[in-house]
């Protein structure tokens, strides 16, 4: 149960072998992957490589740009702008998110101003005196 939520976490349980028989891909290409950094799955102290269901998936588009003719440098630039992409993305998603959040704040402060505005129009219309502002000293 613990290998499993870890796989799912991104963290590294399957040694070569085992991700080597997930993923259809033999172990000396895994290897050249890695050599040639279109995938770097964790290490253990001791230096053994351990590949998680993230890097499964990376795999997996590695194995279809493969597929379709795209040399491994290729797909490296591929994975790298796919890679930037998501993380644009993402930061898009955030900024939308607070825009959103400061237009709302500001129309909050909108109203509260409009109702400010209109509770002193209505105290000078009806000869309440206001408060007066005190000087601030420096």
């Amino acid at each position: 149960m613990a290998d499993e939520t870890n796989a799912r976490s991104g963290l590294g349980v399957y040694g070569i072998s085992v991700a080597s028989e997930l993923s259809g891909i033999g172990p000396q290409t895994l290897r050249l992957y890695e050599a040639r950094g279109l995938l770097t799955p964790a290490r253990t102290a001791g230096g053994t490589r351990r590949y998680s269901d993230d890097d499964l998936a990376r795999l997996r588009r590695i194995t279809e740009l493969a597929n379709i003719g795209i040399n491994m440098a290729g797909i490296g630039q591929i994975l790298g702008l796919e890679a930037r992409n998501a993380r644009l993305e993402s930061d898009n998603n955030r900024l939308e998110s607070d825009n959103n959040r400061l237009r709302s704040d500001n129309n909050q402060l909108k109203a509260d101003y409009a109702l400010l505005a209109a509770e002193r129009a209505a105290q000078s219309a009806s000869g309440t005196p206001r408060a007066r502002r005190r000087k601030e000293s420096s």
